[in-house]
């Protein structure tokens, strides 16, 4: 039966491909079975998420997904609805089982693309079973002309698969894509659902996995996963009764050049609700008071010159850099002498910015960098729109770049280091669009690194715990209106499983 809740691994369109065969070969299913699930779960999904909808028009295309949209009416139909078809593909030009399907539709009345602005006007509910999962190119003329109505129609729509002209690898809209209410999602999850503009294409994110057995899954490796708060638990055991400050780490806090420590505060707020055993600041000294009246609990120290960084970098475990950190001269001292302690780091916002235009890097293997499309393009000398068209390929090249691990942030955040698959942050909502979110999630990130997590983990968790604070705060007053030191109270109740 359809579900909301996913699966927590992700596959590209050949893994997706590869489970559909190994699945018809492995357990010896009929011609037409697969297709047969799939039309049978979307009609119990569309009747009990849209149970008042009896007129239904159902968009068929010519491949897989066109046949699980001829399913859809045929089983409509027999149920008492009043589904209606329109074939963007002429029939007599089907094959395989997609023909086979239309086949048994004969009863199913017909309308033309000229009849399509009438027939949205006389429907409750679309089908989107135009494109599936193969889509790797812009969507042709009579395919956008259809897309463009269905969007113009102000009719919920029941996309069948994934929405039509949406990279199911990437996320990225190929021309023009359905936005879709909800989406219904057959065997596994494909990536490109749940990041870039995967997420507002999709609505509702349903899946079915249609009944296909484990084994034919476990030959195919999956090419990402969605970490879930079940694994915050592995990530953070029950702390030992005799601990003390002194075993969870210490964090430092570099940044806050003039006009920008509040950056640095809610950084160094979110290393502490993360449960760093201690944490410093090194800011301009006009921030020191202000810092300190905000979070007493804070070592705060004004610093102007590295002879003046230098003893707070020998007593740290982690460096976070980067929160307010400016571009000038002072910002790029401190983060070459970050750089040259050695001393693990997460770095973000200007400290990117630094690392692309005036200061010279070397890979290394322990820190944690959190660019936002725009920084990463900037570090892979391209544009944010290309970033956003493949953030998958993004992730991947910013990661052999850089070394350590990367955090690319945005709808879907993801986060890559060497030898492991992506992990794709699928919680989180637009309310955490506001300044200063980037700043709590390096906190909470430093704050992981220093009791111990390595590189790849502390991003993951910390990105994870990031959004469902997000999302905790969105429960209880909305996503308009939301800052970022609304999160830092929920903190400790995720971060203590």
């Amino acid at each position: 039966m359809p579900t909301l809740e996913l699966p927590t691994s992700l596959y590209s369109t050949d893994g997706s491909r590869a489970i559909d065969r190994l699945a018809l070969a492995r357990d010896d299913l009929p011609d037409g079975a697969l297709m047969e699930r799939a039309g049978a779960a979307a009609l119990a999904l569309l009747r009990q998420q849209f149970p008042s909808a009896r007129r239904l028009l159902v968009c068929c295309g010519g491949g897989n997904n066109g046949g699980d949209g001829y399913v859809v009416a045929r089983l409509a139909a027999e149920a008492g609805l009043s589904p209606v078809l329109l074939s963007v593909v002429p029939e007599t030009a089907l094959r395989g089982e997609a023909a086979m399907m239309a086949a048994q539709t004969g009863r199913v009345p017909r309308i033309t693309l000229a009849d399509l602005p009438g027939a949205l006007n006389n429907t409750d509910l679309v089908v989107d079973a135009l494109l599936g999962t193969g889509l790797a190119s812009q969507v042709r003329a009579d395919m956008a002309t259809v897309i463009g109505s269905l969007n113009a129609g102000n009719r919920p729509v029941l996309a069948l698969d994934i929405p039509s002209g949406l990279n199911a690898d990437t996320g990225a809209v190929m021309g023009l894509a359905v936005r879709a209410s909800v989406t219904i999602t057959f065997i596994c999850v494909k990536q490109g659902l749940l990041t870039g503009e995967g997420r507002d294409h999709c609505g509702q994110l349903w899946f079915d996995d249609l009944q296909v057995l484990p084994e034919d899954y476990a030959p195919v490796p999956a090419s990402g996963y969605r970490p879930s708060p079940a694994l915050l638990s592995d990530w953070l055991p029950r702390r030992q009764r005799g601990g003390h400050k002194g075993r969870y780490g210490h964090v430092l806090v570099i940044g806050g050049d003039h006009g920008y420590g509040g950056a640095v505060i809610m950084a160094a707020q979110a290393a502490g609700r993360s449960g760093a055993g201690l944490v410093s600041v090194a800011t301009r000294p006009a921030h020191c008071v202000p810092l300190l009246m905000r979070q007493p609990e804070v070592m705060v120290h004004g610093v102007e010159d590295t002879a003046e960084l230098a003893p707070l970098l020998a007593r740290a475990s982690v460096v976070v850099i980067g929160p307010g950190l400016g571009q000038d001269k002072w910002g790029r001292t401190l983060l070459r002498a970050a750089l040259d302690s050695e001393r693990p780091l997460v770095v973000d916002a200007d400290a990117l910015n630094l690392l692309c235009d005036a200061v010279d890097y070397t890979p290394r293997a322990n820190w944690v960098l959190t660019p936002h499309p725009g920084e990463a393009a900037r570090l892979l000398d391209t544009t944010t729109a290309s970033v956003q068209q493949d953030r998958f390929a993004a992730l991947a090249a910013l990661q052999a770049e850089t070394g350590g691990t990367v955090l690319l942030k945005g709808v879907g955040t993801l986060i890559g280091s060497e030898g492991q698959p992506p992990a794709l942050i699928s919680y989180g909502n637009p309310g955490m669009g506001t300044g200063g979110m980037g700043d709590v999630l390096s906190g909470i990130i430093g704050g992981l690194l220093a009791q111990g997590l390595p590189p790849s983990a502390a991003a993951t968790c910390g990105a994870l715990a990031h959004a469902l604070a997000g999302d905790r705060v969105a429960v209880a007053q909305g996503e308009r209106g939301m800052l970022a030191t609304d999160l830092l109270s929920h903190l400790p109740r995720i971060l203590n499983p």
